[in-house]
């Protein structure tokens, strides 16, 4: 079952708004803010921002694209704490990080149908 633009649940839309402030920041704070100084900037933009953007090829199911972002941002909420832990000019940067991936993920799971708790067995 595909989600189409009209059914799109309003937690798939903050999960989707968190996805691309995540790309926004990964963008603004390698080339922008803190640009690298020891590695090229293409290198590291390859690095950060091309994994989010590979979810765009399941953006016409609006779920599979979240729960691949979801999986991909483990790796950006690792690397926001790793960041916040290490580098105090950063840490701004880091913890901005670190929400949007929380967020992500949080809708992400609030927009998983629950099923009902099945009825214990009976005994003839």
């Amino acid at each position: 079952m595909t989600t189409t633009r009209a059914t799109i649940l309003p937690v798939y839309r903050v999960g989707l708004a968190a996805w691309a402030l995540l790309v926004v920041l990964q963008l603004a704070w390698h080339v922008w803010l803190v640009p690298p100084q020891s590695m090229p900037l293409t290198l590291l933009l390859a690095i950060t921002v091309i994994p989010l953007l590979l979810p765009l090829f399941a953006l016409r199911d609006v779920r599979r694209a979240l729960l691949w972002v979801g999986i991909l941002s483990l790796f950006y909420f690792c690397h926001g704490v790793s960041e916040a832990w290490s580098s105090a000019g950063e840490r701004w940067l880091a913890i901005a990080e670190i929400v949007l991936t929380v967020l992500l993920i949080a809708a992400l799971g609030a927009g998983v149908k629950r099923r009902p708790p099945a009825a214990p067995p009976t005994r003839d």
